[in-house]
């Protein structure tokens, strides 16, 4: 959560120098604000800091895209990290690669904040995923090393490789 947090700042270009904390058993984020009370909780303080940086297109811009932000958001905080099990982990590709079929973000047209919490959420997952299992996810895989390839969002986790050529065709 705090390195996340962390992580999305420098993407956002914004001065460091925010505080993160955790917070419980679960590591809830909190970020101390020099007045008044902190912010808690990953999505809380992301949104806050999109806003710090000016950049509300990331949470979307019609009332459909925000919402849809907001959904993807959540099931980033309650599904991905709250799914500890392999059986966890096998649903939320499987729901991820039915809805990302027809999609290039998971906002639909647009890259959204959605898209770079949730790749940071799944990035521990994509990397121990086996060849096959990249192929089995491909709107998964498609979608992740699109995402890590987008200017800044990546920064020091590992790039995820897949396997281009038997990934993209048709012909087995």
């Amino acid at each position: 959560g705090a390195e996340e947090l962390a992580l999305l700042e420098k993407l956002l270009g914004l001065p460091k120098g925010n505080k993160y904390g955790v917070q419980g058993e679960r590591k809830v984020p909190i970020l101390q604000t020099n007045n008044g009370p902190g912010l808690t909780g990953l999505m809380t303080i992301a949104a806050h800091l999109v806003k710090q940086a000016k950049k509300d297109q990331l949470l979307g811009s019609t009332a459909e895209e925000k919402a849809v932000v907001q959904q993807w958001l959540e099931y980033r905080v309650t599904r991905v990290d709250g799914g500890s099990s392999k059986e966890d982990t096998r649903l939320i590709l499987k729901d991820l690669n039915i809805y990302l079929e027809d999609k290039v973000y998971l906002a639909g047209n647009i890259f959204t904040l959605a898209d770079i919490l949730m790749y940071y959420g799944l990035h521990h997952v994509m990397v121990d995923l086996t060849v096959q299992e990249k192929e089995k996810y491909l709107n998964v895989s498609r979608w992740f090393n699109h995402i890590q390839h987008y200017p800044g969002v990546r920064q020091h986790l590992s790039n995820v490789i897949f396997i281009k050529n038997r990934l993209y065709t048709n012909t087995h």
